[in-house]
């Protein structure tokens, strides 16, 4: 009776088991998924034909002909005669004796404090780890950066850089006190 105990509970497992795998819907499910397929229609709209290529032949009428030789010719006068114009900009600069802050760029440098000495303003500007004293008229960083100006603040600078088509041009630019952090 003891052996048959544990066979029985086995059998009746088995049974439940069984019993559970009938049908549990799957037929239902099977069934919609077949009406859903029937029904979806996919809604494909379709590409209208491609334009047909019509050549056209070129006509001057009057116009101006872009190949003319007198026109590059014109054109290159006009650019030449406007680099010399900005040559004379940046001329000056390239004559005069280099200073030891326009080897520096100026992101390189800190402006830590101002004072009056001998009646002029005077900025300190520090450059790694040294100390420099910069009055109006001195010149700092590579882009011909003149001071024109020193507030308790800041230095004003006018540089000379080079634009995207190569002209030189003027631009002001500053330094401003920066906070020293202990």
């Amino acid at each position: 009776m003891m052996h048959q105990r544990p066979l029985i509970l086995a059998l009746g497992l088995c049974t439940v088991l069984l019993g559970a795998c009938g049908d549990t819907g799957q037929q239902e499910l099977q069934q919609w998924m077949a009406e859903q397929r029937a029904q979806a229609r996919p809604r494909v709209t379709p590409i209208a034909e491609p334009k047909q290529f019509q050549p056209q032949t070129y006509t001057v009428d009057g116009g101006v002909d872009p190949f003319d030789p007198g026109k590059l010719t014109q054109a290159l006068r006009r650019d030449s005669a406007q680099a010399g114009a900005n040559t004379g900009l940046i001329q000056s600069e390239l004559n005069r004796r280099k200073e030891p802050l326009e080897a520096m760029p100026l992101d390189a440098m800190a402006m830590v404090g101002s004072l009056q000495k001998q009646g002029q303003p005077t900025a300190l500007i520090k450059v790694d780890q040294l100390l420099y004293q910069v009055r109006v008229g001195n010149y700092l960083g590579q882009n011909y950066g003149k001071v024109l100006r020193i507030t308790e603040n800041s230095v004003q600078l006018r540089e000379i850089i080079q634009d995207v088509t190569g002209e030189w041009i003027e631009r002001n630019t500053e330094l401003t006190l920066q906070e020293t952090q202990k």
